[in-house]
């Protein structure tokens, strides 16, 4: 955003130091695989292929050959006989000895003295909408999710504050509703004032807002026009003028803000203790790619709106330079339904045609590679909306046809899994015409999935996502019954079972709020509202590790601490297994290891920080411990 004069002026265009509109910078090797993961190269699938995707060499691997050996832990190893070590042994970015094998082949040299802290495999995140972490404008703070209060939330942009140039917005954005803040409300103006009074803030609810501002914030929002902004005395930023004032700040980030931004999201992700990713993407608008124009931020976009043909720019070129630090894969969500305009049945859902013949499944690297067609491959639709249901069952045989992974979000309630039938039904029906088996499809949310459905989705070898995010919204049933997931049904039923928190929008991004969730049952007000459907803490790690990586396809290389698997592992700062139910909500990693590097270090382990990325990027909040 550039100086403070130039930041509160109307037109992007004439700023410096990253207030372009909309331009992108993309080059060399990083532009041919932007091409082929974004989707936007249109190619025969024999011309698309453009070599490996990662060139460069990670300069965060510290260890070399020599390895680190670590030791004196409570290493839960989460294998089949969930074996607990006390030593395990990294050389580059993978485990090669475990127990005392670790301890017997291992070099002095590099040795790591865990003091008999808590070790796991790194989480593994099933649903999420990462991306849009990735891109928020401003220099985010997306720790606020982390805080109980509204004094809490206020400590945290404060402590962002002295990394902030003078002109720039300090934002946090997404993460649920103020309803995880005991006063059940955003901070005010004036309690924003009180901590930040010489850089505007910009805070964003959930995916829609409401948003608030300091009085900075406030005088350049009412400076803006094309849309103009209107700003009430408290702050806020209600109905369209939350957006508004998204796309104003949107619309100022250059490529090295985004570059800054998706450093930002890595350092926040290793902090909870997340080491590799499925990103659902976010819902297009319908109609981008039949009218461009419409692709670039719009004032009506909301936070989930971003151009799905650009998203990852900033993402692929730090991978391209080898700096990306967390594993990413990347579905394709298509949200084109019937557009009466296109005519029948054979010319609808034009952009899934088109990504099934241009694009490639599970292309990459260990580090950044697509997925497959999901949160959906249409919107949902039942038989009664004949036009809607007729494209969205096309688009399952569709995808069934050209052998791709299929995935759809169905949630149904306690008295209603029609939807879930549905899916179900036409899951069999994609299988007995095409054969699915081998292609692993699923089903996310599942929230009331019957034994019959489960049966039927296992004999498919498909996999359920379970969603771990009902403690934010949910209250108990007048009826008492559970609000969902039935965790232990499905679990029990013995099909392949992840779990996820499905930020950051409706939901924060930290997985020890799904952790604690599923195995209390507990809201955020501390009322049971899943009424004997809990796991087991062994259980719920489980899902989300060993669940996930097979939800990923990828149990060879992720989800236990096993040799040859790749050295993705936290230390934690507490006892997953033994603390009272309410700490697991507050665990965080004191270090993080992903490819055998420590990405995340707070320093408690050795006395002081091993972590190679402050150049890169700006916070990484070690205060918040």
């Amino acid at each position: 955003m550039g100086k403070k004069s130039e930041q509160f002026g109307e037109n992007p265009q004439d700023a410096t130091e990253g207030i372009s509109r909309r331009g992108l910078i993309i080059g060399g090797s990083a532009a041919a695989a932007a091409a082929v993961l974004s989707g936007s190269a249109v190619a025969s699938p024999a011309t698309a292929v453009v070599g490996p995707i990662h060139t460069v060499d990670r300069p965060w691997h510290g260890s070399g050959d020599v390895g680190r050996l670590l030791v004196n832990g409570k290493i839960h190893t989460m294998d089949d006989s969930n074996t607990v070590v006390n030593a395990v042994r990294i050389v580059r970015d993978r485990i090669v000895d475990v127990g005392a094998d670790a301890i017997r082949n291992g070099s002095p040299e590099n040795r790591i003295d865990l003091g008999g802290r808590t070790v796991v495999p790194g989480l593994i995140e099933s649903h999420s909408h990462f991306v849009s972490l990735a891109n928020r404008p401003g220099y985010h703070v997306a720790e606020w999710e982390l805080a109980n209060n509204v004094s809490e939330v206020l400590a945290i942009l404060a402590a962002r504050r002295p990394d902030v140039p003078e002109g720039q917005f300090i934002t946090a954005m997404g993460s649920g509703t103020s309803g995880m803040f005991a006063e059940r409300r955003l901070p005010t103006l004036s309690e924003i004032d009180a901590v930040i009074s010489d850089r505007p803030v910009f805070l964003y609810q959930s995916g829609f807002g409401p948003a608030r501002v300091n009085t900075l914030g406030k005088q350049f929002f009412e400076s803006v026009t094309n849309p103009v902004v209107t700003v009430a005395e408290d702050g806020s930023l209600a109905g369209a003028n939350a957006n508004a004032g998204l796309y104003h700040l949107r619309i100022r980030q250059t490529f090295a803000d985004k570059r800054r931004s998706a450093l930002d999201s890595m350092a926040f992700t290793a902090k909870v203790g997340l080491t590799s990713i499925l990103d659902q993407v976010l819902p297009a608008t319908a109609g981008a790619t039949l009218d461009p124009s419409l692709l670039p931020p719009q004032p009506n976009d909301a936070l989930f709106r971003l151009d799905h043909f650009r998203m990852y720019d900033a993402w692929l070129s730090l991978h391209g330079e080898g700096k990306a630090y967390v594993r990413l894969q990347m579905n394709f969500l298509h949200n084109q339904g019937f557009i009466p305009a296109l005519g029948g049945l054979a010319q609808q859902l034009p952009e899934l045609k088109d990504r099934l013949r241009n694009q490639f499944p599970f292309f990459g690297d260990d580090m950044l590679r697509t997925g497959g067609i999901g949160e959906w491959a249409a919107p949902f639709a039942a038989p009664t909306n004949a036009d809607a249901y007729a494209v969205w069952f096309e688009s399952q045989r569709l995808v069934a046809q050209a052998g791709w992974r299929n995935e759809n979000a169905q949630g149904g309630s306690p008295t209603s899994a029609a939807a879930i039938e549905q899916v179900v039904a036409t899951y069999e029906q994609m299988d007995q015409e095409f054969g699915i088996k081998e292609l692993r499809w699923g089903l996310q949310h599942a929230d009331f999935a019957t034994p019959d459905h489960l049966e039927r989705l296992k004999a498919l070898n498909a996999a359920v996502s379970t969603s771990g995010f009902r403690w934010l919204g949910g209250v108990p049933r007048t009826d008492g019954l559970p609000v969902g997931p039935l965790f232990r049904q499905i679990h029990d039923s013995g099909i392949h079972m992840g779990l996820h928190e499905d930020g950051v929008h409706i939901a924060p991004h930290n997985p020890w709020f799904a952790l604690h969730y599923a195995t209390t049952g507990l809201n955020v007000s501390g009322q049971q509202i899943n009424p004997g459907q809990q796991l087991t803490r062994q259980e719920a790690l489980h899902a989300y590790t060993r669940g996930n990586a097979w939800y990923l396809n990828r149990e060879d290389d992720l989800g236990s601490i096993e040799p040859g698997k790749f050295a993705d592992l936290l230390v934690l700062d507490k006892d997953y297994f033994t603390i009272p139910d309410a700490e697991v909500r507050r665990i965080l990693p004191v270090m993080t290891f992903v490819d055998g590097a420590i990405v995340h270090d707070t320093g408690v382990v050795r006395g002081s920080r091993d972590w190679s990325h402050d150049s890169d990027h700006v916070f990484d909040a070690s205060w918040w411990q």
